[in-house]
């Protein structure tokens, strides 16, 4: 603020209803980027990616006792991961996206209030 619109040069001014409004909103709930919002997207990602890996591991195993071939476990589990890797890029392209595009959001909100809080720091506003 310049020293022509302060009420007592030198003291700061008292916040008024626009700063107390943009500090409001800046508190409350945004439609996307919140932590638990988060949260939510990224178990069901990693949910969906490991019931992916343990249904391709427990076809690995049926189908090696189909053709008499007794298949043990840790082969059927590493072999799992490495097959689920690519699918689960491909299979949960949606839930992927949905995760990035809500980590952004978080980013973004996180980013402008802390250039708000520079610019604070430094007296620009």
């Amino acid at each position: 603020m310049s020293e022509a619109h302060d009420p007592i040069p030198g003291k700061k001014a008292a916040p008024d209803e626009a700063t107390s409004a943009s500090t409001a909103a800046d508190t409350a709930p945004q439609a996307g980027g919140r932590p638990m919002t988060v949260a939510v997207a990224l178990f069901l990602y990693t949910f969906a990616r490991l019931l992916l890996v343990a249904a391709v591991v427990v076809i690995i195993m049926v189908g090696g006792r189909l053709v008499d071939v007794e298949v043990p476990f840790l082969v059927a589990a590493v072999f799992g991961v490495l097959i689920a890797l690519p699918l689960g890029m491909v299979l949960f392209k949606t839930l992927r996206l949905k995760v990035n595009s809500e980590i952004a959001a978080l980013e973004a909100g996180r980013r402008s209030k802390h250039d708000d809080l520079q610019a604070r720091l430094r007296g620009d506003k």
